[in-house]
């Protein structure tokens, strides 16, 4: 199974864009499955549902941090390297779907925020498959980060 369809059954098992993205992923980051849930847990719905930057996207922002990312506090160089490279990951994202904020994603506009999670039935999924996508689609950028060793 590649990373995208593991990204988009773990998304169809009931768990968020973010997670399912760093789940996916888990073989890679050396993360057990339950620290990976948890740290991506807040990811969802645009960040607790503030319908900011997509899940998916964060989610394979923290695949690239995890396998790339720096951990000094003055990195310097290594700094505005991942940056970049986050950077361009969101782009490519971006050029796919015009956009990284969910609300934009989902056509929800403002006050689209409420922390309430939806009934996980199959007219969410229906109504949801723009998320499929783009939970399928941040796993084939992450997928393609790491087959280029951190370069995209």
């Amino acid at each position: 199974m590649s990373y995208e369809e593991k990204a988009r059954a773990y998304f169809l098992e009931g768990y968020t864009c973010a997670q399912s993205v760093l789940l996916a992923f888990s073989d890679k980051t050396s993360l057990d499955e339950k620290t990976a849930l948890r740290i991506a847990s807040s990811f969802g719905g645009g960040l607790g549902r503030l319908r900011e930057v997509c899940g998916a996207v964060s989610g394979m922002a923290m695949v690239a941090g995890l396998l790339y990312g720096f951990d000094q506090p003055h990195p310097g160089a290594e700094k505005a390297s991942h940056y970049a490279r986050i950077q361009k990951m969101a782009g490519a994202f971006r050029d796919q779907y015009g956009s990284i904020l969910c609300r934009e994603l989902l056509s929800l506009g403002e006050g689209a925020s409420n922390p309430e999670p939806e009934e996980r039935t199959p007219d969410y999924y229906k109504r949801r498959k723009t998320c499929v996508d783009c939970i399928g689609t941040a796993a084939a950028i992450t997928e393609k980060l790491i087959e280029k060793n951190g370069e995209l």
